[in-house]
């Protein structure tokens, strides 16, 4: 079993190199929540020029649409939805500078090897477990896209968010590795 290793999200892409596929991350510090529709207008500002809700460069994008929060908490419930649909977004965004992402689900060969030319990193969240992530977001602020609801940009200061590496920047795929394990031991 892979050692437990706490990790800042700012420091995210000078760790990326020592990550590998399996490995468990206990990550602190801002992440950005971005879906599907909130993915489809920083294209459109990309493609028009237009400024972006957040620095892309050293950025991390966790795949969530917080529910609202109840009272006394910053959030509601906010687990991974599912990566793929970001998939025609993310070698693009990768390019741009953004070190990271979190979902759930394996990613598309174009979001791999974009992981790999740009020493990224691809992290899973535990789905249906968003209200125990919920207890890991200190603070919330939607920064962007306001109308898009539980899709709008938020920023979120985490504590101790448990994921695993799913995706490496060495090209490590959890996903096709536990498969073939899998496969390998129960032939």
């Amino acid at each position: 079993m892979a050692e437990l290793r706490r990790m800042d999200a700012s420091c995210l892409r000078e760790e990326a190199a020592s990550l590998r596929a399996g490995d468990r991350i206990l990550l602190s510090g801002c992440v950005y929540t971005a879906r599907d529709a909130a993915h489809k207008r920083i294209a459109a500002l990309l493609d028009s020029g237009g400024v972006l809700p957040f620095p892309l460069e050293g950025a991390v994008i966790y795949y969530a649409g917080p529910t609202p929060a109840p009272p006394g908490k910053p959030i509601g419930s906010c687990g991974p939805t599912t990566s793929g649909r970001m998939d025609p977004y993310a070698p693009r965004l990768l390019d741009l500078g953004l070190a990271g992402m979190i979902g759930k689900g394996e990613r598309s060969q174009s979001v791999r090897d974009a992981i790999v030319r740009n020493k990224a990193v691809y992290l899973c969240a535990v789905g249906g477990a968003g209200a125990l992530a919920a207890r890991c977001i200190k603070e919330m602020e939607v920064i962007a896209f306001e109308d898009l609801g539980c899709e709008s940009v938020k920023r979120l200061r985490i504590a101790d968010l448990p994921l695993i590496v799913c995706n490496d920047a060495q090209g490590g795929d959890l996903f096709s590795e536990g498969r073939a394990a899998y496969c390998s031991t129960h032939a």
